[in-house]
């Protein structure tokens, strides 16, 4: 059952990467359409902010999320007990051991940021280690060393990217839109069928393309959430830590200084949003994390 979660997980997260992509290559295509029909080159200009935006954000997204956080790094003399429990559930994890940090805030939880394994870091509420006992504190740390270990620090950053590229993207439309002057419109109202295509396009790149990059980085961030409670029960052979650890977090009030764009980073939402039929969430509901943990 584990392991199988893993692997469903694992190719969930693949269909959603590539959708990523898809809805990328169409924003950019369409903004090209626009600009004067030439979605290749709309498609070179997506890809090219891009792969720049890369390459600014992944050589330290770690310091820069913890900055945004609020927190403050820690050395094993100021907190052994923490120290210890990201160093036991590293090494069963088998990644470098991570940076770690506190946040000064009562409110229960925790996230993982970084590049990679080995430029990784976690950060725990002041919160969380007051309300956490060390089984409850394992499953935690074991749910977000199980994120580095997954690589799933380097697919949120990515996913972050690829949004922010398509809402770029959509804020030149949108400023672009209001500067067709009338001789467009002439030789646009001459062929139905471009004026169609045209619409479709500013409908797509204005409202539906970014639209869609949030859901489904929404979806990604529920669908990892899944996969690190399996991978961190696969580190403490323990799913009941994790399962109250939940439990006590789900009841507590929102954190006070979260960075909302790193609220898909958190092991729960620390805004305490929840949307529509869960569509909008950032997280999968508590109760069903429970559940497939009971299972196991």
């Amino acid at each position: 059952m584990l392991f199988q979660q893993i692997a469903r997980n694992k190719r969930k997260t693949v269909w959603i990467m590539t959708l990523f992509i898809i809805i990328l290559a169409l924003v950019g295509a369409g903004l090209g359409y626009i600009f004067g029909n030439r979605p290749i080159l709309g498609l070179i200009i997506a890809l090219f902010f891009s792969v720049i935006y890369m390459l600014i954000v992944l050589p330290n997204p770690a310091n820069m999320v913890m900055s945004l956080n609020h927190a403050q790094e820690i050395s094993e003399q100021d907190h052994p007990e923490l120290w210890h429990v990201v160093q036991d559930m590293a090494m069963v994890g088998k990644v470098p051991m991570p940076r770690v940090f506190i946040i000064n805030d009562q409110s229960p939880n925790a996230f993982a940021t970084g590049r990679d394994p080995n430029h990784s870091a976690v950060a725990v509420t002041q919160g969380l280690l007051d309300l956490m006992n060390r089984e409850e504190l394992e499953g935690v740390l074991g749910h977000e060393i199980s994120h580095i270990r997954n690589y799933d620090i380097m697919v949120s950053t990515i996913a972050a990217v690829l949004v922010g590229v398509i809402s770029f993207l959509s804020g030149i439309a949108s400023r672009y839109i209001w500067w067709i002057d009338d001789d467009d419109r002439d030789t646009n109202s001459s062929n139905g069928l471009e004026v169609v295509f045209k619409v479709v396009a500013i409908l797509f790149v204005l409202i539906l393309g970014p639209l869609c990059a949030s859901l489904a980085q929404m979806a990604l961030s529920r669908n990892r959430e899944y996969l690190a409670d399996a991978s961190s029960v696969e580190l403490t052979r323990n799913p009941q830590g994790l399962i109250s650890a939940l439990e006590k977090i789900e009841g507590s009030d929102p954190m006070k200084k979260a960075d909302p764009s790193s609220a898909g980073m958190y092991i729960e939402n620390p805004l305490n949003k929840k949307g529509v039929s869960h569509l909008f969430d950032t997280h999968p509901p508590t109760e069903e994390r429970i559940k497939r943990l009971e299972k196991m």
